[in-house]
């Protein structure tokens, strides 16, 4: 299947990126229309027709997410983008940033308008230099051509957007502990309910959208929800960007209709494995999603299938290991990297990232037994649905899968008692 391309359709112009090269492909038309031709009840309703869902990993209908904004609700309501892209594997929201900023402004200021606010933000993950720099310019050349401020196209309307630099937290990806962050506070998750939609930022209404999923509302305006419903599945329409990582020919973002399969992305897409290798295991929505093996492969790339499947499409970073790796080395980067990205208000997640580190980089040091397999397994389903925010559930999940489809390497490991060399690593 080749690629669908909606959000990527001008990616590649070098004038894009500009004001009067957005422009010149239609940019802003939707903004226009939607702030001059509909109510903001009739955006919210064109949305929720579409079938759009949030692309940032949960898959929540966003419609259906904008409409538990209280409407008698007196304070003011914010809008704030979710650009903290910090999963693993993943690396299509900083495309969009560098490469079609204003898409990502216009589709800001259309879900403001819908929801009634009159500031946006966006939280742009801190190490994200070039991004910044491009999508603040983005934002001066909105401001020059009318496309945001005070009386916006003459409706009355005013809208102004912020920038704000995050501190490079993986925990600032979730949307409470994001808000914490902005409001100056520190990036830890908070209770829910309430919702953000009801008391978010400084105890106000707020949404937060990720990046990808705001870029597809300027198309969905224009073109109409029954267009964007003609893409993808039933249950997941539209497209979904993927980023292609690991052992692949082609590694890169790739734009497809969701429900293309896994073979189709690796191989049609991907150009297949180095060295015509097997594939060992895939990782298919980013870090925090339980492995999937090669008999898997042609579970279609949608939220229901993948979930059957016992995976999660999270944020479509699609990592693939061919059969040179080793599993409990994996493990080992990733349960760490959890570990040091856990804010530490749990304790299941505090303390059990912690153990399970310790017990994984025991067996790769050769001091390892095979009770140390079920102590994982336990320490992993001891953390799931423990936890604030989902961050100990997606330390555990994917450590559950490996445990339990790849028990056998572990084992070898274990029987081995030699500690790993990085040499055993060497790409020949």
């Amino acid at each position: 299947m080749p690629e669908k391309l909606v959000l990527f359709k001008h990616i590649k112009d070098p004038n894009h990126k500009t004001v009067s090269g957005y422009e010149s492909h239609g940019g802003y038309s939707a903004w226009r229309k939607a702030l001059t031709s509909y109510k903001p009840e009739e955006v919210i309703a064109e949305v929720k027709e579409s079938g759009l869902r949030g692309r940032g990993g949960a898959g929540f209908p966003t419609g259906l997410k904008w409409s538990f904004v209280p409407k008698d609700s007196p304070k003011p309501r914010y809008l704030i983008c979710n650009a903290d892209e910090s999963e693993p594997g993943t690396c299509k929201d900083r495309v969009l940033l560098e490469d079609d900023p204003h898409a990502v402004i216009e589709g800001m200021a259309i879900a403001a308008y819908a929801i009634g606010a009159h500031l946006a933000f966006n939280y742009i993950r801190g190490e994200f230099d070039y991004p910044i720099s491009v999508f603040e310019k983005a934002v001066d050349e909105a401001y020059e051509r009318g496309h945001l401020g005070n009386d916006i196209y003459g409706s009355g309307f005013d809208l102004h957007m912020i920038t704000h630099t995050g501190g490079g937290a993986y925990i600032c990806g979730e949307e409470t502990a994001l808000i914490n962050s902005l409001a100056g506070d520190r990036g830890m998750s908070s209770m829910k309910p309430p919702f953000p939609a009801v008391e978010g930022l400084y105890g106000c209404p707020t949404v937060v959208n990720n990046v990808e999923t705001l870029a597809v509302l300027p198309h969905i305006i224009n073109n109409g929800a029954a267009w964007h419903k003609s893409m993808g599945t039933e249950k997941s329409p539209g497209t979904k960007l993927f980023s292609l990582t690991g052992h692949v020919n082609r590694p890169g973002n790739y734009e497809l209709e969701l429900g293309t399969t896994l073979r189709e992305l690796i191989y049609d897409i991907g150009g297949g494995i180095p060295g015509n290798r097997n594939i060992k295991a895939i990782i298919p929505g980013g870090a925090s999603c339980p492995f999937m093996t090669p008999d898997q492969l042609d579970t279609p790339l949608d939220f229901e299938s993948i979930a059957e499947a016992g995976s999660m499409l999270g944020s479509g970073g699609c990592i693939v290991l061919d059969d040179r790796t080793d599993i409990v080395w994996a493990t080992y980067k990733l349960i760490k990297f959890f570990k040091h990205e856990s804010c530490g208000k749990c304790t299941p997640c505090r303390q059990g990232t912690k153990w399970i580190t310790q017990l994984v980089d025991g067996i790769l040091a050769g001091k390892g037994n095979e009770e140390d397999i079920k102590k994982i397994d336990d320490i992993c389903h001891n953390m799931l649905g423990r936890t604030i925010c989902p961050l100990g559930d997606a330390a555990a999940m994917p450590v559950i899968s490996v445990v339990q489809k790849f028990r056998d390497d572990f084992l070898r490991r274990i029987q081995m008692q030699s500690p790993l060399r990085m040499e055993q690593f060497a790409v020949e």
